[in-house]
């Protein structure tokens, strides 16, 4: 995707704010993620609990529930960041399965059955499920048999948030007129966030003693990675210092604002607001399309969805009304 560039002179002010890779450990804390390796056993909110407890934190959340028995990818999201939540709780995901059968399946059958779980398909959650059971669909991308070792099958599912693995155990074992447990679960992807990202909880701890006792912060700061990371998936523009004043405090956004922004999105499409040094000042839905804005030199063509820049950190460069 290619960029209107609409202003080639715009700067930044260097003594204002700062890169997000040259953040602190306690900047990060303020508006950071880290992406963790769930072990089995405890459950995504005790996880989160014990890293706030570790920190010493007041705020701080997982993005997208595992059941204990479950593995893999989970975002431990803190401060501003827990505003992504929701955000993250729609991403795409990818798992990695052990189902076992009663018998060793039919493998023709069996291809066959996975070819009908795949696409738009209902997935009403078991009730030892962490959430609330309700009649839903959700769409399977992909149902790859990886591998068949006597009754267990090993398989990758890539599939639609909120898709319930559990549910294809069960289904499978009605189409195949067996029982059909699924073993183990593990999550390999979630969004753009592969396991190769993630740290174990014992690897947290360790960067989090040694920062807390030996002042060395920096494998928290290779684990806690700054909130502009959340938003890599949607179309971006930037802006000069003075409009991500104005958007901290809520306005919208105006066309003399923009040094420059993707092109061929549609209005009403929301893009991600960033400054010239790559901070995040926040979600905004477009009035126009990036197309229509590129022709104009004033006017609104944005409205803030979500801010996360701090107001006070670029002045304002406007007079409140007396």
């Amino acid at each position: 995707m290619t960029q209107h560039i609409l202003d080639t002179d715009a700067s930044t002010n260097p003594s204002i704010g700062g890169e997000p890779d040259s953040r602190d450990v306690m900047e990060r804390l303020a508006s950071g993620f880290i992406l963790l390796d769930k072990p089995a056993g405890p459950t995504s909110h005790q996880l989160a609990s014990w890293a706030r407890d570790m920190f010493g934190l007041e705020r701080l959340g997982h993005g997208g529930t595992l059941d204990p028995f479950a593995t893999g990818v989970l975002p431990l999201m803190a401060g501003k960041a827990m505003k992504l939540t929701k955000k993250i709780l729609t991403h795409k995901k990818t798992y990695i399965c052990v189902f076992r059968f009663a018998t060793a399946p039919d493998e023709v059958r069996l291809a066959e059955v996975m070819k009908q779980l795949t696409g738009r398909v209902y997935n009403v959650p078991p009730e030892v499920s962490a959430v609330k059971v309700q009649v839903r669909t959700r769409k399977i991308y992909t149902f790859e048999n990886i591998e068949i070792k006597g009754n267990d099958m090993i398989a990758r599912v890539y599939c639609e948030a909120g898709t319930y693995i559990r549910t294809i155990a069960r289904d499978m074992g009605l189409l195949l007129d067996m029982k059909v447990q699924l073993k183990e679960l593990r999550r390999e992807t979630t969004g753009v966030f592969k396991l190769e990202d993630c740290i174990t909880m014992q690897e947290l701890a360790d960067a989090i003693w040694l920062w807390k006792e030996c002042d060395q912060p920096k494998a928290l700061l290779r684990v806690i990675h700054p909130i502009e990371k959340l938003l890599l998936d949607l179309p971006s523009a930037t802006v000069k210092d003075s409009a991500a004043a104005a958007l901290a405090h809520g306005a919208p956004l105006l066309r003399p604002g923009i040094v420059n922004i993707k092109s061929d999105v549609k209005a009403g499409k929301q893009v991600m607001i960033e400054t010239l040094k790559g901070e995040a000042v926040g979600i905004v839905t477009l009035t126009l399309s990036t197309n229509e804005i590129a022709t104009l030199s004033e006017g609104e063509v944005a409205r803030p969805s979500m801010v996360l820049l701090d107001e006070g950190l670029y002045p304002r460069r406007w007079k409140s009304p007396e």
